[in-house]
């Protein structure tokens, strides 16, 4: 398959103007999934295990197929780049999905995640396979070690935060509770900043334009529910500890 160049220039610039969008519109309101889903609303709703499930499945299932399309590969620093993303979206539809405690989301949440997650994977995909040119020590490069390392390590702090999440309620318990241990000692939002440093580290690591407009619609997306979930425990608990941040440790 040929490099679509223009389709993947429209593709990051609509994720980095769509992000900020999506950014400026989530300081005013919150987007109605999870704890602020409101289950008595009218409207379909998908059950969290299945939605996350449907969802996230494109962007594994997408770059899978255009790699089997794919006649070579060429190059170690290119083979780890694709799976790598892939490794993410495996863990997200095959473990986290199964995994979730969550609330159902309405069906138009699950439609809109399901485009996003289409997209990205092709964009992200056919950018690693077809279009990035990497020289053939790429993978010793101090920028791709660099964003390696922190590829992995913001995947460990978004798994063990999901874990602590997941296991802080017993069944039948709906209550919400404060989250400790792990990088919620720093902030509330420990999952979302371990995704930050995730998309970060794997834009650093493949040095290109979709990565980076990846990242930067990551950061959009969930930084500002990262903050609507520590202004949430401020209010909810008058023992929250105060030394927390949001998103940034000791920052933000």
């Amino acid at each position: 398959m040929l490099c679509q160049e223009n389709t993947i220039h429209y593709c990051n610039w609509t994720f980095l103007v769509g992000g900020v969008l999506y950014f400026l519109r989530q300081m005013t309101t919150h987007t109605p999934y999870g704890r602020y889903v409101d289950t008595k609303s009218p409207g379909i709703m998908v059950p969290a295990k299945t939605a996350w499930f449907i969802q996230e499945l494109p962007s594994f299932l997408i770059p899978v197929l255009l790699f089997l399309t794919t006649e070579s590969l060429p190059g170690i620093g290119r083979h780890l780049l694709f799976w790598i993303f892939c490794f993410h979206y495996f863990q997200r539809t095959f473990v986290y999905s199964l995994l979730t405690k969550g609330r159902p989301s309405p069906l138009h949440i699950v439609v809109y995640a399901v485009i996003f997650c289409s997209v990205n994977g092709f964009l992200q995909g056919h950018q690693v396979l077809h279009c990035a040119h990497y020289h053939s020590d790429w993978h010793r490069d101090t920028r791709f070690i660099t964003g390696l390392l922190m590829f992995f390590t913001g995947m460990a702090i978004n798994i063990h935060s999901d874990y602590i999440l997941r296991n802080l309620r017993k069944p039948g318990d709906v209550s919400y509770k404060i989250p400790r241990g792990g990088m919620f000692e720093l902030v509330s939002g420990a999952n979302f900043f371990g995704e930050i440093v995730e998309w970060c580290g794997y834009a650093v690591a493949s040095w290109s334009f979709p990565a980076f407009s990846f990242a930067i619609f990551t950061i959009c997306s969930i930084g500002p529910r990262a903050y609507h979930h520590h202004r949430y425990y401020l209010e909810k608990f008058k023992d929250y500890p105060k030394s927390r941040k949001a998103v940034i440790p000791f920052l933000l």
